[in-house]
């Protein structure tokens, strides 16, 4: 990758580890759906009044088939679906479920043309799933069939959202488009959330702070920087980032809530390193290629 495409992937892979704390913190003393809902009307405040100003949303708008094919494969459906799940499963459990995204997105990529899987990335993802799993020391055994199936279409939709950003959402501008998909989900959490609004005066200030920080950094500033990411690096590359999600999470959870430093930490974390950067390779061009391809800087 470029040094702009490490730069934004080790950014997001950073603050969308921040969540996991930053949630946990939250619900303690809100509904999740508060929680969502205070996200996403905060990220939608802050990005919506820009897309309007420099003129990107009527643009955006005419793609809105697809912008809100995107909205619910990347955010609607999954965090309504995660917020079910996690009712049952564990946060960790979850966690390393989602590290599966950048499988599905390997396999619709390659189903759809758009990049070839080598061998050295196949080892690298491999290399990711395993370090996660000794990371988190996880048993899925005994655990419900039905949260399970709302995590995996959770990954089905993360994994595919991306392609519709670099297959049909090329002309439109990355923070008109997460702007949009904010307000629709905020719009969809609204009846939920509204009848709940007793919670939020009654929440002490760091669950208010921690939505907060989800809204503005961890939505508004990330979902900007992965669109950017995903047209520097593409949807496949850019999705490597849920190996290291899952782990910034762990790291935080020792550093600021004293979690015991595990055998797993230990050993999965080089290997989710390691498996990003096998993962994160650029392919070399095929022989016939080579002969009538213009190198790219």
């Amino acid at each position: 990758m470029s040094r702009r495409g490490w730069l934004l992937f080790l950014a997001m892979s950073v603050i969308w580890g921040v969540p996991y704390l930053l949630i946990k913190v939250a619900v303690e003393d809100l509904s999740p759906v508060v929680v969502v809902f205070g996200r996403c009307l905060i990220g939608a405040a802050l990005l919506l009044p820009w897309t309007i100003a420099r003129g990107h949303l009527r643009p955006a708008l005419r793609q809105w088939r697809w912008l809100l094919a995107f909205t619910l494969l990347e955010m609607t459906g999954p965090w309504l679906l995660l917020g079910y799940a996690e009712q049952t499963l564990s946060s960790s459990l979850t966690g390393l479920l989602v590290a599966a995204v950048p499988f599905v997105a390997a396999i619709a990529g390659r189903v759809l043309g758009e990049e070839r899987l080598t061998p050295v990335r196949l080892a690298g993802m491999g290399l990711g799933v395993a370090g996660i799993a000794l990371l988190l020391g996880l048993d899925v055994g005994g655990a419900a069939w039905v949260p399970l199936a709302a995590v995996a279409l959770t990954v089905v939709g993360y994994g595919t959202a991306p392609l519709i950003v670099t297959r049909k959402l090329g002309d439109v501008h990355g923070v008109a488009a997460s702007s949009v998909a904010l307000a629709v989900t905020a719009v969809v959490y609204a009846p939920f959330a509204l009848t709940r609004l007793d919670e939020v005066s009654a929440a002490p200030g760091t669950a208010l702070l921690s939505v907060a920080v989800l809204g503005v950094v961890c939505t508004a500033v990330a979902l900007s920087l992965f669109f950017a990411l995903i047209r520097e690096v593409g949807p496949q590359r850019a999705l490597v980032i849920t190996f290291l999600n899952p782990a910034v999470a762990v790291l935080l959870g020792v550093l600021l809530l004293d979690e015991p430093f595990t055998l797993g930490l230990a050993v999965g974390l080089p290997l989710v390193i390691a498996g990003c950067a096998l993962a994160t390779r650029r392919n070399e061009p095929r022989a016939a290629e080579r002969t009538v391809e213009t190198p790219v800087p």
